[in-house]
């Protein structure tokens, strides 16, 4: 590790990236070893601009760095532009290897030469990232399909600087007093699953396929068809789509595309993807992204590279929502009576402190037309008060960030007048409906039926059982101290109870069957259930 160390301390000074390490407190004894060696005078380069320089330095280190400066290459209203154009460059012109090795890893993962798989199959890179690059290739049907290959020896790569970050956030959990709230391991943690999901293509294809069906008969965005029969671990073989890529604004201009529709539909897309469908493109770079322009008034999205996705457990769904919403509302106190009920922050927070905190931050940004609003900036200063609160890090909500940023950075730089919370909020608020909505609930209660058929016919004997064993006397010792009579008038509650429990259970089972056969009239059902729910409630009064 300590030469790993030593190597990323070496490749920023050797692109004369200086500021960077007097920046970095650990790497300044390193820094001062290594502009001491003759070689080092020799390999400063001195001609490229800063962002070539810092570009050039990513790609040398490897995988892990190149996705981070993708992520930030999203974000232009917050870059220096000369660096983001630079960073932009490697979301799909990263240095590609030999086609050759494309074909032999090909040709191994088959176990037959490349000729008798494809009709024809292009060498020379169709474009390379920082994991895989892709080639064209036609099937013997004629079909025009890209083939998705993995660099060779990346896991071991990606291991190697994965160990450096893990022993870095033991470090930091161990000597940095901050490293509770932010909690490095664990975040780690959560980034290896994730970057590791990359190395298995077949993973990526079942992601593909499972947005495809999200999506599919929907105008918002295309997935490429998977080939499953050419799919493997380390290939992966798609229908090859022709679009405009997203960043490329003029051609889009050329076109006569209606870029504020692209924008809008791009934002719904994100949250369509988050709350309705819980199954999200985690990685959406311009060089992911397409524009498919056959109607230049209905622009429709196309999306390629599958191998981060993200979903969500549906109680921190809910909360998000929520958050959304109540900051839609400028409802300060819910968001923060939302973070203590999610456990986000400590128990003991005084709700009015931490609403006047989120009302400071957000109120001056309320007083701007909406247009204006930056969700990047709202998260930057609400990460701010977060330390006086002791907010933790949820990491397993660090890709939905992320792809946030991304998503809200892409729609300003094609529409900047973009008014991301009026177009959010109407999903939102639909969604939030129908969670609560009779249909939801019949779902859930069909969904959830054998649980509740399996834990009814478990209850009588658990109850049986209870009831003889106080009968017999075994309980005396638990229940002594309260009393003999106590005990009497606490199992005869615990009958009264069980017989209205299962009748209850009845009422709504009759009631389900009834609606779940679409029988005319629906309210002999609705009324069953409404009975089942009231004795229900009162059979739970003491």
């Amino acid at each position: 590790m300590l030469a790993r160390l030593i190597e990323i301390q070496r490749v920023l000074v050797r692109h004369g990236l200086d500021d960077f390490v007097r920046a970095t407190h650990l790497y300044r004894p390193l820094r001062y070893l290594h502009l001491a060696s003759p070689w080092a005078w020799f390999e400063r380069r001195h001609g490229a601009s800063r962002g070539e320089r810092l570009r050039l330095a990513l790609e040398e280190l490897g995988p892990i760095f190149v996705k981070f400066g993708q992520a930030v290459s999203t974000r232009r209203d917050l870059l220096p532009l000369d660096i983001a154009d630079e960073l932009a460059k490697l979301q799909d012109r990263v240095p590609p290897f030999p086609g050759a090795i494309a074909r032999a890893t090909i040709e191994k993962a088959y176990g037959r030469p490349v000729a008798s798989v494809f009709a024809s199959f292009d060498e020379t890179p169709l474009a390379a990232a920082s994991i895989a690059q892709v080639h064209v290739a036609h099937l013997e049907d004629g079909r025009e399909v890209v083939v998705k290959v993995l660099r060779p020896g990346m896991r071991a790569v990606i291991e190697r600087d994965l160990e450096v970050l893990e022993t870095l956030a033991a470090l930091a959990a161990r000597w940095w007093k901050g490293s509770g709230r932010l909690r490095p391991v664990e975040v780690v943690q959560e980034y290896r699953k994730t970057v590791l999901d990359e190395l298995d293509l077949m993973r990526e294809a079942g992601n593909a396929s499972q947005l495809k069906r999200n999506f599919e008969g929907s105008d918002l965005l295309y997935v490429p068809e998977v080939h499953w029969d050419l799919c493997r671990t380390d290939v992966m073989v798609m229908e090859r789509i022709h679009g405009i890529q997203i960043s490329d604004m003029a051609q889009l201009r050329a076109r006569g595309t209606d870029i504020r529709a692209l924008a809008v539909n791009g934002v719904e897309i994100f949250f369509t993807q988050v709350f309705r469908h819980n199954f999200f493109h985690a990685d959406m770079h311009p060089g992911n992204i397409f524009v498919l322009v056959d109607d230049p008034a209905h622009p429709r999205y196309a999306a390629i590279d599958f191998g981060i996705v993200g979903t969500l457990d549906p109680r921190d769904q809910h909360y998000l929502a929520e958050n959304f919403l109540a900051v839609f509302d400028r409802n300060y106190r819910r968001v923060a009576e939302l973070h203590l009920e999610s456990g986000w922050v400590p128990p003991d927070t005084r709700v009015d402190e931490m609403e006047s905190a989120v009302r400071t931050v957000c109120e001056p940004i309320f007083q701007k037309p909406l247009k204006d609003i930056s969700f990047g900036t709202v998260l930057l200063r609400l990460f701010e008060i977060s330390r006086r609160f002791d907010m933790r890090i949820q990491p397993q909500l660090i890709l939905l960030q992320k792809t946030l940023l991304n998503i809200e950075g892409l729609g300003r730089e094609l529409y900047p007048d973009l008014d991301v919370f009026a177009t959010a909020s109407p999903i939102l608020r639909a969604w939030m409906r129908e969670r609560v909505s009779g249909r939801q609930l019949i779902r859930s209660l069909r969904t959830q039926l054998p649980e509740i058929v399996s834990a009814l016919r478990s209850l009588p004997p658990l109850i049986n059982g209870a009831v003889q064993h106080a009968r017999d006397g075994s309980l005396r010792l638990q229940v002594e101290a309260r009393g003999v009579d106590e005990l009497h008038r606490a199992i005869e509650r615990t009958q009264r109870r069980r017989d209205g429990m299962l009748f209850a259970a009845a009422a709504l089972l009759g009631g389900i069957v009834w609606l779940a056969l679409d029988r005319d009239p629906a309210w002999p059902g609705w009324a069953l259930v409404a009975v089942a729910t009231l004795l229900a409630l009162v059979t739970r009064r003491p």
